[in-house]
């Protein structure tokens, strides 16, 4: 069998993968997208060819011979922007730890030594592959030789050999040379014959077999214009041919054995993996390589050694103090699930339930499970407490979770499963539950499998997180993150699980009749647009959307695409002047959105035993520290809309004995911004309860407050809130309709007279760029590489972050601080009153109509003191029947 030889063109395919990928950084700021699309590419290609030899080709900065011989030889070339350019010795750094050739040499350009090594290879009987974005290297496509050319971005190639190359082209790859002498290349200045282009120069070669030839024959050339210009730019084509052929004999040493394809040198690639955060990458150097941890916490044992004695279980537990869980349930359903195994590592020793002993087993555990003096430890417990709810069994002692502390660390990670953890702190590979159990069609569940593999899977687990303890813990002590994980993340996983399983009662009827009404509605608007149209059509489809309004109603088109015209919300809102038929096309979208998303939506989600929506509160999900929800996501309702308001009513108390109690806070991100920029106006306005928006409306506009004016009030909102995202002239002149100058002027005013505010901003894009991050009331950190990039779009995202994340943060450390007191004093109170939802600033509480009073204090003190600020914090409270009534 052939042996073959890749060999890469380096320069074109991190350049590709740099403009392929949005741009990436790790938390040590080195840029890393250019990278990472490049090492996966090399991946798939190694996959896919299995080559025995393998080689790099770069440019260097040395002029070459080209240079020398033309002045304008790739004049017109942009400089690589440094943030690519950055990227370049990294990717060296990881070719020498996978141990791949790399070739580069001054005077000649990487086309050049790619030319020469597939020479070598053909006259050693290899078949070579080379991979490159320049279309230039056709010209060395033969039977031997392919070329794969990447197409948009770097995920798929285009395969060409001689053969391909003529289908393609209808001339030889030896003839593409001349193709690119008569059309010259603007990408390389090549100047070719001017007004020649691609079509017209086939021709011609197909004619004439090459530009030598048809320098001598052009008395043949039938049109009297073409034939005057090759006579006149002959020379020029000819040297342009010179310029464009790929040498194949550059004077450099080759040896297949230093291009024979290696091992990597596995700790040198991890290393360098750790530190430029490629997490889903660290698994084929495990998986290649076998690494194991030294560590002896891993307890690396036989499934069979497994303890099946509950009994036994209790004594060790009472002895340890401490234990690391895992349940195991098919579904996702935390109402009805039953738990089909327990795993616990306890000490040195690992122990297993089995789902049939998991009801007698846990009733003989819940006092050791109940008891808040030992320890528990997991990943995701969350989830275990909930398993456990199920069976009468409230968790407590939950003190360490490596899920929260990994993304108190790294609060920008893309992911925070277990293998990436053991993968990155321990070097080992262990398999994800994808792995274990599959998915699509072929997806089994845990019930499914054999007890061993179960078994398998759960000391994996608990090795993991036993192993990775004192690390992260260690880690987040330095970064001096340990009180936020352990006096807000940990307490905050209880009153998280207690609001999922408490869940929010649906009034299901009150759902199916806003069903109803918005069908009308969306019925009576799709004809009103198609009786603006003049026809009826698929008002869902961008195209036929797109040629009514642009072609038979003839506006202005705004923005076009490679499918059509654009019909998004920006471009139809430029256009809501011009035809009456645009807003009823935006509001028939918000119509469709909602009953897709929150009628029909809601509807699938609703519990059947309990009748409740039991939503999954995320901590691990957001850079700034808020909560998330899903299925559903409940803090996404459009309260801006009528009717998206009107879905509100849907939620409603368990049952009659019941109120709901909204408890909102007022204004505190711009508490938090008096607090921390220590500015005397924002203070003294809070201090003295005025209207903040009212009042700086009274300084930015020079007016008493009792003149402002609602207009005047409406754009010292939109700046106050503005300032708090760190908004541009730009920004503000789009949200109020108004020009950039008078935007800007808006933005002086506000900071002449908040002095304090604009200082804050200053000093925290400083700290900022110095440090690499910024950091919360309660340290909480954002780490952000971006604040430090050349690029003006980057680098502005990044100042604008270092200014929001202090301040949405905080906002997001207090609203959490608030849940744990509440929730812990209604329990201490033994109330029946608990806390259902979070949702931004704001805290529902399903309240007992006899406790309406109590809870009403002990919400809005335990609110109003969740942390000590400079000015005061306000919580404004509503109760009602529904959601709908307490606004």
């Amino acid at each position: 069998m052939t042996k073959k030889m890749v060999i890469i063109d380096g320069n074109s395919l991190i350049n590709r993968a740099y403009y392929a990928l949005p741009l990436l950084s790790s938390k040590s700021g080195d840029y890393t997208n250019a990278v990472y699309g490049f090492v996966n590419m090399l991946y798939k290609i190694m996959d896919d060819y299995r080559p025995d030899y393998i080689s790099v080709a770069f440019d260097r900065k040395a002029p070459t011979f080209r240079h020398l011989e033309y002045d304008e030889y790739k004049a017109g070339r942009k400089k690589m922007p440094s943030e690519l350019a950055q990227q370049l010795p990294i990717l060296k750094d990881v070719l020498d730890a996978l141990k791949i050739h790399r070739i580069e040499l001054d005077g000649f350009e990487a086309d050049d030594l790619i030319g020469t090594l597939v020479k070598y290879a053909e006259n050693k009987e290899l078949e070579a592959i080379v991979v490159t974005g320049d279309r230039d290297a056709l010209q060395l496509a033969s039977s031997k030789t392919k070329i794969l050319i990447t197409k948009k971005g770097i995920s798929s190639l285009e395969e060409y050999d001689d053969k391909g190359v003529m289908e393609r082209y209808e001339i030889t790859p030896q003839q593409f040379i001349d193709l690119k002498g008569l059309m010259g290349d603007q990408s390389d200045n090549i100047p070719g014959v001017p007004g020649v282009g691609e079509k017209t120069a086939i021709k011609l070669i197909k004619e004439f077999g090459n530009i030598e030839e048809l320098i001598q024959h052009t008395d043949k050339i039938s049109s009297a214009k073409l034939r005057e210009k090759i006579d006149e730019f002959a020379q020029q084509a000819i040297f342009s041919k010179r310029l464009a052929t790929i040498m194949v004999d550059v004077p450099v040493e080759i040896s297949l054995d230093e291009l024979k394809r290696e091992d990597p040198d596995s700790e040198k690639l991890m290393e360098l993996f750790k530190r430029l955060e490629f997490h889903s990458l660290m698994g084929r150097v495990a998986v290649k390589n076998k690494m194991e941890t030294t560590d002896s916490n891993f307890l690396d044992v036989k499934p069979t050694s497994v303890i099946f004695d509950w009994k036994s279980l209790k004594d060790k537990i009472k002895n340890t103090g401490e234990l690391c869980i895992r349940t195991f349930t098919d579904g996702q359903d935390i109402i009805q699930d039953d738990i089909i195994g327990i795993h616990v590592r306890c000490g040195e020793e690992h122990f297993f339930i089995k789902g049939e002993d998991v009801p007698l087993a846990l009733q003989d555990l819940k006092e050791i499970l109940e008891d808040s003096r030992i320890r528990k430890y997991g990943h995701y417990l969350k989830r275990d407490r909930n398993s456990l709810k199920r069976y009468k069994i409230v968790l407590k002692g939950m003190a360490f979770d490596s899920a929260i502390a990994l993304y108190l660390i790294d609060p920008t990670r893309s992911s925070y499963e277990i293998q990436d953890i053991s993968l990155e702190y321990l070097n080992r590979k262990i398999e994800s539950e994808e792995d274990v159990l599959g998915k699509g069609k072929s997806k089994t569940s845990f019930s499914e499998l054999a007890e061993e593999k179960l078994i398998e899977f759960g000391m994996n687990w608990c090795n993991t997180v036993m192993s990775v303890k004192e690390s992260l813990m260690e880690q987040m002590k330095e970064a001096e993150l340990g009180v936020l994980f352990s006096d807000v993340e940990m307490p905050l996983v209880e009153v998280l699980s207690d609001m999922e399983f408490n869940g929010f009662m649906v009034d299901q009827s009150i759902l199916d009749q806003l069903g109803t009404e918005l069908d009308e509605k969306i019925q009576h608007i799709t004809q009103s647009i198609y009786n603006e149209a003049g026809e009826s059509f698929n008002i869902n489809s961008p195209k036929q959307l797109g040629e009514i309004l642009f072609d038979k109603l003839e506006l202005p088109a705004v923005k076009k695409t490679k499918t059509g015209y654009s019909t998004n919300i920006e471009v139809l809102e430029k256009l809501q002047k011009k035809h009456p038929i645009i807003a009823m096309i935006i509001e028939y979208r918000q119509l469709v959105k909602l009953k897709s998303t929150y009628i029909d939506g809601l509807k699938a989600v609703i519990n059947k035993e309990t009748h409740k929506i039991h939503s999954s509160f995320n901590q691990t999900v957001t850079a700034t520290g808020r909560i998330s929800s899903t299925e559903p996501n409940l803090q996404n309702i459009p309260i801006k809309l009528a009717l998206g308001r009107e879905i509100r009513k849907v939620f409603i108390p368990s049952d009659e004995d019941y109120l709901l109690l909204d408890a909102d806070y007022s204004q505190i991100e711009l508490r938090v911004l008096a607090h921390i920029s220590k500015d005397d106006n924002l203070i003294e306005a809070f201090h003295q309860d005025l209207d903040i928006h009212t009042s700086t409306a009274s300084k930015v506009f020079g007016v008493p407050m009792e003149d402002v004016t609602s207009l005047q009030r409406s754009r010292a909102k939109a700046v106050n809130f503005g300032i708090v995202y760190g908004i541009s002239d730009y920004g503000l002149s789009e949200n109020l309709q108004i020009t950039r100058k008078e935007a800007q002027l808006y933005i002086d005013e506000y900071f002449s007279r908040f002095t304090g505010v604009k200082r804050y901003m200053e000093e925290i894009v400083e700290e900022g760029r110095k440090l690499g991050y910024v950091t919360t009331l309660l340290k909480r950190r954002r780490y952000i590489p971006e604040i430090s990039a050349s690029n003006f779009n980057l680098r502005s995202f990044g100042e604008r972050t270092a200014m929001n994340t202090p301040i949405q943060g905080s906002a997001a450390d207090i609203i959490k601080l608030a849940m744990i007191k509440v929730d812990q004093e209604l329990k201490r109170r033994k109330l029946k009153s608990r806390l259902i939802l979070q949702v931004h600033d704001e805290l529902i509480v399903e309240a007992h109509k006899s406790e309406i009073d109590e809870v009403k204090e002990i919400v809005k003190l335990q609110m109003e003191n969740a942390l000590n600020l400079d000015v005061p914090l306000k919580v404004d409270m509503n109760v009602g029947e529904s959601w709908y009534d307490t606004k």
